[in-house]
């Protein structure tokens, strides 16, 4: 189901599955689970590790408004929030796939990726950098490119 919204106010928002993360941790909890039944009770801890790790990091969504670029992992416990007056430029990149999923610092700034291997670089008007893992990123470099271009005319009325 295509969960992208393109409203009137120029507003995103889409929701990427992590389905290699669904995967990965889904086996590995169901695993250790079943192994917990047949052995020893301590695997119920690691069980419900991966549980709440799926839980937290399961997806990404990104939003997109007239203000702020908004990013929220899972449940939205682990989030973001981006004032647009902090971008200057956005452009589609591609991220190594040594540069993994998740949280992480890469050479010149931040990545919050849920899988594949492109994503939005945004540029700082201070020279930092934060990269937005997608799996649709020329929708989302429209949607900021717009968001920015609205945003700089509502500052020079």
């Amino acid at each position: 189901m295509n969960q992208d919204v393109i409203g009137q106010a120029g507003t995103y928002r889409h929701t990427q599955p992590g389905w290699v993360i669904r995967f990965g941790f889904g086996v590995t909890m169901v695993f250790m689970a079943v192994m917990a039944g047949f052995t020893t009770q301590w695997l119920y801890v690691p069980t419900v590790v991966f549980g709440s790790l799926y839980w937290l990091f399961h997806s990404l969504t990104v939003e997109v408004d007239a203000t702020h670029i908004r990013i929220a992992f899972g449940v939205g416990l682990i989030r973001r929030s981006i004032a647009l007056e902090r971008v200057e430029s956005c452009q589609v990149v591609r991220t190594p796939w040594i540069f993994g999923w998740g949280i992480r610092y890469v050479f010149n700034g931040w990545l919050w990726n849920v899988s594949g291997f492109y994503s939005v670089e945004l540029a700082y008007h201070n020279g930092g950098h934060f990269r937005i893992g997608t799996d649709e990123p020329a929708v989302l470099e429209a949607a900021i490119d717009a968001a920015l271009a609205q945003q700089a005319s509502d500052e020079s009325v």
